[in-house]
């Protein structure tokens, strides 16, 4: 089995509903996403899949979708006050937690064709979250 991984460096925003902590206020992160992608043979030409078409897929999508936006819970109340200013947002249905961002990207990553097997999303140098689909 042959495997490959991108990395993928982003700013964005969120906060948690229905949770006791300091995450419940709007905040920031430089995130990083590390996609790692499977295969039993390499295609014609010895690879996997090619960095570049990950790059102009998926980097492509977070660049323009996730990049300096706040990722909120679709029932938030900030909603209305940030689109009413113009701010950029993404709207979720679950809570914007390292775990879901995880998964929403992964599943992105999964319906454009590539052979993810996992999504690392680092929220800090320190902590992240993986998801690897449903089994």
């Amino acid at each position: 089995m042959f495997r490959v991984a991108r990395e993928i460096d982003f700013c964005y925003g969120h906060r948690l509903l229905n949770y006791d902590g300091k995450c419940k206020y709007l905040h920031g992160h430089n995130g990083r996403v590390v996609i790692t992608l499977e295969a039993p043979t390499l295609d014609p030409r010895g690879m996997v899949i090619d960095f570049t078409d990950i790059k102009r897929v998926v980097s492509r999508w977070i660049d323009d979708e996730l990049d300096h936006r706040m990722i909120l819970r679709r029932d938030d109340p900030a909603v209305a006050a940030l689109k009413q200013l113009g701010e950029p947002i993404f709207l979720m249905d679950q809570n914007p937690t390292a775990e879901n961002i995880a998964r929403l990207i992964f599943e992105f990553t999964r319906d454009h064709g590539f052979p993810i097997v996992s999504a690392d999303l680092w929220e800090t140098p320190r902590c992240y979250a993986t998801y690897t689909g449903e089994k």
